[in-house]
């Protein structure tokens, strides 16, 4: 199961790729892919649907025995992005010795430090002429060695590096690509990389949306082998652990959805993040093939229970003082339910409760986490999705290490607590 993770990780650097991944483990399993400019059609039960948005969101249905009215359904979602740098357009500097830099923006809120001197990579998606105007075609890319660094200022030129450096992100955090060999690449560098890992004509170019990736691939360390070092483990890991339970799940009376969302990272509130509205027209189609009513919508939704899973802090050995007293998940602990009493997660008690039964029945440990009331903390999916659906949720993940960093820490035993349960709650009826 871990080294299946780990491939993941590896293969997904971005969220394109990741719900490219996504998408052809389903279509392994059966999944049939919706073309939502199509209609529906019959919905019946053991239908394996999914359906795209943007290229980078996914959601999955295996469609229950009961129609969704009668039985509501049960969902996981997560989101497949992770705070990064995006590369601007028109984004060469040609610096002194023909040095080429790139020009880049702060995707989400990344710890900037930890992406400097390590082997960086580029990836996400190249937009080339299609059909007409209208309709242009996507390449997904991965260039899948190292290719740019960013480099640290020597300690030699700036004496107070170790007390800590405001980090200029206009400045500090642009990548090197490479120097010029001869005038023709003045200029071309990029595009040069991107016609050569594509096979493509420059002509043929449109657009890109691309990111810094670490190249260095995933690994476990520990004296047992015990944790887990990647990056993107918020929130991959939790779109993995959601994908795995799915196709493991046996089709049942409910209805199961998987929702993988994108712009978690910077709002979601977007055509593709849980803000948007399509989740729940996809709801409503399939609940109105089923009884041939919207109403049986609003019944479904009342029926039904949400997993928000997004990761949670670990208790840091070096900072205990920054966590709550009595409220401090620890890697290899368990899933973790995530209360805020400013309603920036789903968790009540009501939902926590269903959540803790769950890990019960599944055989799993299960913890807590909330802010240490002068800290404070983030927001996620769960409240974002209930404002527009209406559900009975719980927001919850797996604890980690160096939330945000460009390589962050989990547990083995985390991951597999997680798939368990996960696995339990869409095989309850």
């Amino acid at each position: 199961m871990i080294k299946r993770l780990l491939d993941f990780l590896n293969a997904s650097p971005v969220n394109f790729l990741a719900a490219k991944n996504i998408c052809d483990e389903l279509e392994k399993a059966g999944f049939r892919r919706i073309d939502p400019t199509q209609p529906l059609g019959e919905v019946k039960a053991g239908d394996r649907l999914f359906v795209t948005k943007n290229d980078s969101s996914v959601y999955a249905f295996q469609i229950g025995r009961k129609t969704m009215a009668d039985s509501g359904f049960h969902m996981i979602c997560a989101h497949c992005d992770s705070p990064t740098f995006r590369i601007k357009p028109n984004a060469e500097m040609t610096c002194e010795g023909g040095i080429v830099k790139l020009n880049t923006e702060v995707y989400g809120g990344p710890i900037m430090s930890t992406w400097f001197d390590r082997p960086l990579t580029l990836a996400g998606r190249v937009i080339v002429r299609g059909t007409d105007a209208l309709n242009p075609k996507t390449l997904l890319m991965h260039v899948k060695r190292p290719l740019l660094q960013i480099s640290n200022l020597a300690i030699h030129f700036n004496r107070q590096v170790n007390d800590g450096v405001k980090l200029s992100k206009q400045k500090d955090v642009l990548p090197i690509l490479g120097i010029i060999n001869d005038e023709l690449e003045r200029g071309n560098l990029l595009v040069n990389v991107i016609c050569d890992e594509l096979k493509i004509d420059r002509k043929d170019i449109l657009d890109f949306d691309l990111y810094l990736a670490d190249a260095s691939p995933s690994c476990t360390f520990g004296v047992h082998d015990e944790f887990i070092s990647s990056g993107r483990l918020d929130d991959l890991s939790m779109c993995f652990a959601g994908l795995e339970a799915l196709l493991a799940a046996p089709a049942g009376d409910v209805t199961q959805v998987l929702a993988i969302f994108d712009n978690e990272e910077t709002g979601s509130q977007t055509k593709q993040g849980a803000g948007s509205p399509f989740l729940s027209a996809m709801l409503k189609r399939i609940a109105l093939a089923q009884s041939g009513t919207e109403e049986a919508y609003w019944q479904a939704v009342e029926r039904a229970f949400m997993i928000s899973a997004d990761n949670a802090h670990a208790w840091h050995p070096n900072y205990s003082e920054k966590f709550d007293p009595t409220n401090h998940p620890v890697l290899g602990g368990g899933p973790v339910i995530k209360f805020n009493a400013a309603q920036k997660y789903a968790s009540d008690a009501v939902s926590a409760a269903v959540f803790a039964e769950i890990c019960r029945e599944a055989g799993v440990p299960c913890q807590r986490f909330v802010n240490h009331s002068d800290v404070a903390g983030g927001s996620t999916l769960g409240n974002i999705l209930a404002s527009s659906i209406p559900l009975r949720g719980v927001d919850m993940g797996n604890a980690i290490l160096a939330m945000h960093s460009c390589r962050e820490t989990g547990s083995v035993a985390d991951h597999e607590y997680c798939v368990r349960a996960f696995t339990c709650f869409y095989s309850m009826n």
